[in-house]
């Protein structure tokens, strides 16, 4: 957190102001003066997702979980697991507009998918950069119970759809129904034709993906083509998958 001294006038002494973000002094808007107007700041979208979390009761928890945090057991297949997250973080700038500029955790119930997953989320987020959160199971029942009413269905799928990164863990947790199927069709198609970055934790593996539904499982491929980490055995074995599609 950068700091900014502040001239208190009385006193002719420095007063220092601690801000998250530098750029809009935690404002949320800047200055743009080639429009001569306010401009939402990068900020913006992580402060919002910051809030979603808060109204979900999941915000504590989720700060928690950070690399730092994680524990690899002294497993190597976990520590090499970790290593690939972080530098996920490293190059996400680098990566963010390639055709595979995502990152999942597949597999094994127990290797940590959903801690890594959120450790990279939290890391990006120190950067500005806004992920929102996809309780698959929840949100999934969320947007099925309200398909009748259009107005409400389009703007919650939409957050969705839009994220800068969006995080889904637990992809096709529990009983999967072809609603289901087709409301998570909608969300990653068209963020696979928009080119937005995902990051996955399904405790399936890419073949039963595939399995599932052909059309998601190909495209959640594609996206991670490099950064497709899949847990097998209880010793957690995992592979970097680089299929072709």
């Amino acid at each position: 957190m950068n700091s900014y001294p502040k001239k208190n006038l009385k006193s002719g002494c420095e007063k220092t102001e601690s801000f998250r973000c530098p750029k809009c002094k935690d404002r949320g808007l800047v200055y743009n003066p080639e429009t001569d107007a306010m401009d939402d700041c990068e900020c913006r979208e992580r402060t919002l997702y910051e809030t979603i979390l808060r109204n979900s009761g999941i915000s504590e928890a989720f700060r928690k979980k950070t690399f730092d945090t994680f524990q690899d057991k002294g497993n190597r297949e976990l520590q090499k697991t970790k290593i690939a997250a972080i530098m996920y973080c490293k190059e996400f700038k680098q990566i963010q507009d390639n055709v595979s500029n995502s990152i999942a955790f597949l597999g094994q119930v127990g290797a940590g998918k959903t801690h890594l997953s959120i450790a990279i989320a939290n890391n990006l987020m120190s950067e500005n950069i806004g992920v929102l959160y996809m309780q698959y199971r929840d949100v999934i029942t969320q947007l099925k119970q309200n398909m009748l009413d259009e107005y409400y269905y389009q703007k919650e799928i939409s957050k969705y759809k839009n994220a800068t990164v969006l995080l889904i863990d637990d992809l096709f947790k529990g009983k999967i129904t072809e609603t289901d199927i087709n409301i998570m069709f909608e969300i990653i198609n068209y963020r696979y034709l928009k080119g937005c970055p995902m990051i996955v934790s399904s405790e399936y593996t890419s073949d039963k993906l595939l399995n599932i539904d052909e059309a998601i499982g190909s495209r959640i491929i594609e996206k991670c083509d490099g950064r497709m980490i899949e847990f097998v055995g209880g010793n957690f074995n995992h592979r970097l998958n680089k299929r072709a599609i």
